[in-house]
């Protein structure tokens, strides 16, 4: 299941390796089938999916360099792979020499698409996405893969005879020029998808597309269950775009058929809220922290460097800030090499509202929660930092010593180890959080950990965020500028809930802005007084 997925399809394949994957290597991390010699046969020959296969040699300095590519490639149709899917088999392998030579294989990297040999000079990525489209459309529907969706444009005539029918789901319309592959892409990109349907036509027709409203293309209309109509709203026309777009629509009612918590995850979702922050430290302190009798040596340094930490940065209510400020004065002033956990719990107990998840509220009791409210916490002290570099950063491994998910934690090690030395700045903090989140939300999608009433998606997505994301080679991109700038006004605009009971709110949000406006994007340009890269090995080693 592709991030922020729900749904499925039927009968075929949709991401099981074929039996006799290889164990998978760093040059082909997910989402890349490695390939055996049996499995590839049965791949090529036998498989509901479509498949292109790279034959390459591990020994193959030019195959080494198109690896990004490929791997990208594989990402970026993630989301196609009932209908086609991408892999790789390596002929430097003893065991695969003979299929290599079975299949004719002299050079290297040599592409197959279901057994054919693609010869085409350009492997530039948008060039094979648009030559998998093409393997697909010019198939039969006798031929083609199953679970591949009609790809050739509708008439008129059909556009028309959607508007007299009823139907129990979305239907998209993609208008665009003859040679844009758009449509095509995003009809793909919502195969999983069983609420929506999604249709392209071409531009021909002027009389419809004024009656329809559409001045430029490509453009997206879209018809609701409820027969009501119109073209969606998107500043950026990008594939991107419309295929976020289009995912969040499946599985959502109107909103007067919803149940309230309903409601309630479609206004939150993307809203930080000062109940998740205090509630993350809530559990953190009452809960996690519980485990230790006694804190000592480095445990015990560990802590008052967090606390140090949260009480220079956390951005809370009076009462929050004045209770973790006390708490860094008590600890200061005790001169034990230990202190039993009991003593601290007495000096919070009762000074913390009890755990009370809103934009964290999972859809059931152990989704969600507190390991969603720490990414918010985390994500916000990055982001503090980086709008006030004066508040000085000495922090231990905090969440290495105390956080009970050790394999999470391992997890997030592997990743730091791998990149956080390019820390150097308070704005580089913020983006390597940020994309190291979008890593973890990529690996735990589709995992029974995911909130199906939350899937995992590549944040922010576009319609949060349509400067963030770009297209480049037709490949998505992100434009890292416009996400500092997003995180920076995320992070920094906090809604404080005036009353709350049972599941209802009784007063209207406030929100609260911890900067003056004219500092939110400054920070690149004053001092630097921390590692910003030991900010992070040390306080966020816990994150999964």
């Amino acid at each position: 299941m592709a991030a922020g997925g729900e749904g499925g399809t039927n009968g075929c394949l949709t991401g099981a390796a074929p039996p006799g994957e290889r164990p998978r290597r760093p040059l082909w991390p997910d989402p890349l089938t490695v390939l055996t010699a049996g499995s590839v046969r049965r791949a090529l020959l036998n498989s509901s999916a479509a498949w292109v296969v790279q034959f390459y040699s591990s020994s193959c300095g030019h195959c080494i360099a198109f690896a990004p590519t490929w791997r990208a490639l594989a990402g970026d149709v993630k989301d196609w792979e009932s209908a086609i899917r991408v892999g790789v088999l390596d002929c430097g392998e003893e065991e695969n020499y003979e299929t290599c030579k079975e299949y004719g294989i002299h050079y290297y990297p040599t592409f197959r698409v279901s057994g054919i040999v693609y010869s085409g000079a350009d492997r530039e990525l948008q060039t094979v996405r648009q030559m998998m489209i093409d393997f697909l459309q010019n198939h039969s529907q006798e031929l083609r893969p199953p679970a591949c969706p009609p790809l050739d444009p509708a008439s008129s005539s059909d556009i028309t005879s959607l508007f007299d029918k009823n139907s129990h789901h979305y239907t998209a319309v993609v208008f665009e020029s003859n040679n844009s592959y758009v449509g095509r892409e995003v009809i793909l990109d919502l195969i999983q998808y069983e609420n929506i349907i999604v249709k392209r036509a071409l531009n021909f027709d002027k009389l419809l597309l004024e009656k329809l409203g559409i001045t430029s293309v490509p453009s997206c209309y879209l018809i609701h269950p409820n027969g009501s109509h119109g073209l969606i709203n998107i500043l950026k026309p990008l594939r991107s775009s419309f295929s976020s777009y289009l995912k969040s629509l499946p599985g959502k009612m109107s909103k007067r058929n919803l149940p309230l918590y309903n409601i309630i995850y479609v206004c939150f979702r993307s809203k930080l809220y000062m109940a998740d922050l205090e509630s993350g430290l809530h559990y953190l302190l009452r809960v996690e922290l519980a485990t230790h009798k006694t804190l000592e040596g480095a445990e015990l340094k560990t802590f008052k460097d967090f606390v140090t930490i949260s009480a220079k940065l956390f951005p809370g209510r009076q009462p929050v800030v004045k209770l973790l400020e006390t708490l860094q004065e008590w600890l200061v002033s005790l001169p034990l090499d230990k202190i039993p956990y009991d003593a601290i719990l007495d000096l919070v107990n009762n000074k913390m509202r009890k755990v009370q998840w809103v934009g964290c509220q999972g859809s059931r009791p152990e989704l969600r929660g507190y390991t969603c409210s720490l990414w918010k916490l985390f994500h916000t002290l990055t982001v503090q930092a980086a709008l006030r570099p004066k508040a000085l950063i000495n922090t231990g491994k905090y969440i290495h010593h105390f956080f009970g998910c050790k394999a999470c934690a391992q997890h997030f090690e592997e990743m730091a180890k791998e990149s956080m030395d390019s820390v150097k700045t308070l704005d580089k903090a913020v983006l390597w959080l940020w994309e190291k989140h979008n890593v973890v939300n990529n690996r735990l999608a589709g995992d029974l950990t995911e909130d199906p009433k939350f899937p995992k998606v590549q944040w922010p997505t576009p319609d949060i965020c349509p400067a963030c994301h770009e297209e480049i080679k037709g490949l998505h991109s992100w434009n890292e500028a416009q996400v500092l700038q997003f995180m920076k006004y995320h992070y920094n605009i906090i809604i404080v809930l005036s009353r709350w009971k049972g599941n209802m709110f009784l007063v209207e949000d406030s929100e609260i802005c911890i900067s003056m406006p004219d500092q939110i994007y400054r920070s690149g340009n004053t001092e630097v007084f921390y590692d910003a890269g030991k900010l992070l090995y040390n306080v966020v080693i816990f994150l999964c």
